[in-house]
């Protein structure tokens, strides 16, 4: 199997982390193992620094560069997380920090990120257009690219997630249930299973509207698809990435979909069950774990929760019903 990280890049990256980050929670609720009907462990990544995965991303991405490319800067394309925890960790680490968004993006990402003192570029119509804006603006004023996915100390970052899950679970896990936007966080419990627990099956979900790398997985081709157009903007992509693919195609014991009343209602019972806030993306998992009932019923399941960075309007439209 193809991993574009190796374990001893996870434990490099948990070195360089673990000053800046406390362990997040890992938490059992009765009342959703009654709702989905297996034994589910929540992986409370929404407590984390910008509420999301991301900051262990942008904190091993930061603290592995040079000293001379820490004084250049660094530049990333976001729907939001990846951005906020980058710029995040910029101030922490004194490191300057430009973002690039497409237009119309989630407003309130954007003020947290411009919040932790990122400077915000707004440009193109989704995710993927943002990238080529950004790789222009890095050659242009030579800044230091930090892709959400083609990096290799990003996804040891996203890798330090599950290994810090599997020593919380001691043991006691079958399968995790993972959100697939670009593919980090999928990689690196793909990697960091198959190095420390390999019997834990990993699941990949992805939101139908904007499904180009479950499409894949199941094709067993790289595709792309034309539009990305999902509320759970922490999934919308449109295309494979060079990276996670391989680990992807190999590495994940199944790949489901769901559309975006299955998100919504994701949301809505981890806040019912849980009393934690999450977007769609961060439902994700819950969402998927649903859909693969009955293969996963009875088991112990992990999903993540993360992150929690839902807009005012959306979130008062899925408490509504209205998604």
């Amino acid at each position: 199997m193809e991993h574009p990280i190796t374990w001893a890049d996870v434990e490099r990256a948990r070195a360089r982390i673990a000053p800046y980050l406390e362990p997040s929670p890992l938490r059992h609720y009765a009342e959703l193992d009654a709702a989905v009907g297996a034994h589910v462990l929540v992986k409370h990544e929404n407590h984390l620094p910008t509420n999301a995965f991301k900051a262990r991303n942008a904190l091993s991405f930061m603290t592995a560069l040079p000293a001379d490319q820490r004084a250049r800067g660094v530049i990333a394309a976001t729907r939001g997380n990846h951005g906020a925890g980058l710029a995040w960790a910029g101030a922490r680490l004194g490191i300057p920090v430009v973002i690039c968004v497409p237009l119309g993006n989630n407003v309130e990402k954007n003020a947290a990120i411009r919040g932790h003192g990122a400077e915000l570029v707004e440009s193109g119509r989704d995710y993927d257009e943002a990238v080529e804006v950004a790789l222009r603006i890095a050659a242009e004023r030579g800044l230091v690219m930090a892709h959400s996915t083609n990096n290799a100390d990003i996804i040891a970052g996203a890798a330090t997630l599950t290994a810090e899950l599997l020593n919380q679970a001691d043991g006691e896990l079958d399968a995790v249930v993972v959100s697939v936007g670009g593919g980090s966080q999928a990689v690196g419990a793909v990697v960091a299973c198959a190095a420390r627990a390999p019997h834990v099956a990993v699941y990949g979900v992805q939101a139908s509207a904007a499904s180009a790398i479950h499409d894949s997985w199941h094709a067993k081709q790289r595709l792309t698809t034309l539009s990305a157009n999902t509320f759970a903007d922490g999934l919308a992509t449109r295309s494979t990435y060079d990276l996670t693919w391989p680990a992807l195609r190999d590495g994940l014991a199944g790949f489901v979909q769901v559309d975006e009343s299955e998100l919504a209602a994701a949301v809505r019972l981890f806040l019912r069950t849980t009393h934690n806030l999450a977007e769609g993306a961060g439902a994700a998992g819950l969402a998927g774990l649903q859909k693969l009932n009955p293969r996963l019923a009875g088991q112990r399941v992990a999903v993540i929760l993360s992150g929690s960075n839902i807009d005012a309007p959306t979130l008062r439209r899925i408490v509504c019903g209205e998604l």
